[in-house]
């Protein structure tokens, strides 16, 4: 069968950087409470009129020019998010209609910040039974328009910011090089910890006065249940990715977990063995950007030259739903 790899990487940044000053401005908060409960420094937020198809476009011609491909060489189009930009189509429509690729086929990923990964395994899966050559995976996320900025949500709201990442997947020229196994994971007995719950079809209407008034249109989040399940089970998915391999935390090169919390990802980071200096944190500079934060994370690091030819590298994500993954390559 064949291996699946990574051709190339890209990713988008808002040029807007939001600082938790300017956010203490707006909300009961200060850049020490959220440094010392989150870790995020500064996030960023896109420009009126910005949607999420824009920041993937940009980061899907930046994976393009890194794979030396054009737009017309991809075969399958994948794009996760949380933040669709309209109710339907799928936010992938709208960015194979901007680039030009009409006809081929275009799929939305909805696992939230795992989204990424659950689309990197469905293109792993095509490239291996060939029947895609080259398939795109974006993540992308413009969270800055919904959320509360109100102190009853600042715990969420300080979080969250907007960007893309995109990887282009194809087929390996060597068999010892590329994918080596994906892993996901899900229990929905938790998707009421972190959701937003309206608008929705169960509701009549989709959205009421009432349903606005009480902020349901807002994301929640049952913080400490996030946590705890967050480190428990990035822990167990990467082992469980690692053994797969015959690979122990030691032969990490290059950690890239979701970007949902500083402390979350020192703990899994702490517990699994891996220093420091080998876990992202980018989370300090663009907050959790939730499909796109392991793209963004990786593509920065592909691209400083801190990857190189041989690293293994484990990527672990969680998110609402509870669902999670992790995935295993040699770059």
């Amino acid at each position: 069968m064949r291996r699946a790899r990574i051709l190339g990487t890209g990713s988008c940044l808002p040029q807007r950087v939001v600082t938790n000053a300017e956010l203490a401005t707006r909300l009961t908060t200060s850049d020490e409470w959220i440094q010392q409960r989150t870790g995020v420094k500064e996030r960023r937020y896109v420009d009126d009129g910005i949607g999420p198809s824009d920041l993937a476009l940009t980061a899907t011609n930046r994976a393009l020019d890194a794979a030396g491909l054009k737009a017309s060489d991809i075969d399958f189009i994948i794009l996760a998010t949380q933040t669709a930009e309209h109710e339907f189509p799928g936010t992938a429509c709208f960015l194979q209609k901007k680039l030009g690729n009409s006809g081929v086929g275009a799929l939305d990923v909805r696992d939230q910040c795992t989204g990424f990964l659950y689309g990197l395994s469905i293109a792993e899966a095509f490239v291996q039974l060939g029947k895609y050559k080259r398939v795109l995976v974006v993540g992308t996320e413009v969270h800055s328009t919904g959320l509360d900025f109100s102190d009853r949500s600042r715990h969420i709201t300080v979080l969250f910011g907007d960007g893309a990442g995109a990887v282009i997947v194809g087929e390996s020229e060597s068999a010892d090089r590329g994918i080596l196994s994906t892993h996901l994971h899900a229990d929905g007995k938790f998707a009421e910890e972190l959701w937003v719950p309206a608008p929705g079809s169960i509701y009549p209407g989709r959205i009421t006065h009432k349903l606005l008034d009480e902020g349901m249109h807002y994301p929640f989040m049952n913080g400490k249940a996030v946590f705890v399940e967050a480190v428990t089970q990035m822990i167990n998915v990467s082992k469980e990715a690692l053994s797969a391999n015959g690979l122990t935390p030691a032969d990490v090169t290059h950690f890239v977990p979701h970007q949902a919390n500083l402390r979350i990802n020192e703990s899994v980071a702490q517990r699994l063995g891996i220093p420091s200096e080998r876990c992202d944190s980018s989370i300090t500079r663009y907050g959790n950007c939730a499909a796109a934060s392991v793209p963004i994370a990786f593509d920065e690091r592909v691209r400083s030259g801190a990857v190189k030819e041989g690293d293994i590298v484990l990527m672990a994500t969680f998110a609402a739903g509870f669902t999670w993954g992790a995935a295993v390559m040699r770059w």
